[in-house]
């Protein structure tokens, strides 16, 4: 289970489809469920994020079983004019664990490479 940050009130920099995205780069194999507590999201909310992603062509998914697994597109350059040029990619090497941080906590799971792409520039 993906541990849930505390409350928050305000604004904040990051779009909900943006820690989604991150929280799903994270961990390819992540529940909605999951998400959802993590992102502090309803799981209908998250699942239409993850619609709009799909639709758009930043993640895909594979069934096996009962359980997705979520491939992003790395190489996508992101919406709006003002990040013209840059890449999901580069979005999620600011956003998701570096792989040597993970490997250093105990009982973590290294992330997928086909998840984000790498993260190293």
């Amino acid at each position: 289970m993906v541990a849930v940050p505390g409350s928050h009130t305000g604004w904040t920099f990051l779009t909900n489809h943006a820690r989604v995205l991150a929280a799903i780069a994270d961990n390819p194999n992540i529940r909605i469920r999951d998400i959802a507590a993590h992102c502090r999201l309803t799981e209908r909310a998250v699942q239409r994020i993850i619609s709009d992603l799909e639709q758009d062509g930043y993640l895909s998914h594979t069934r096996e079983g009962r359980t997705n697994t979520y491939r992003v597109e790395p190489d996508k350059v992101l919406r709006h004019p003002a990040e013209a040029g840059l890449t999901v990619a580069a979005l999620l090497s600011l956003l998701v664990r570096d792989e040597t941080d993970r490997i250093a906590e105990p009982g973590s799971r290294p992330a997928s490479l086909t998840a984000t792409g790498g993260t190293s520039q």
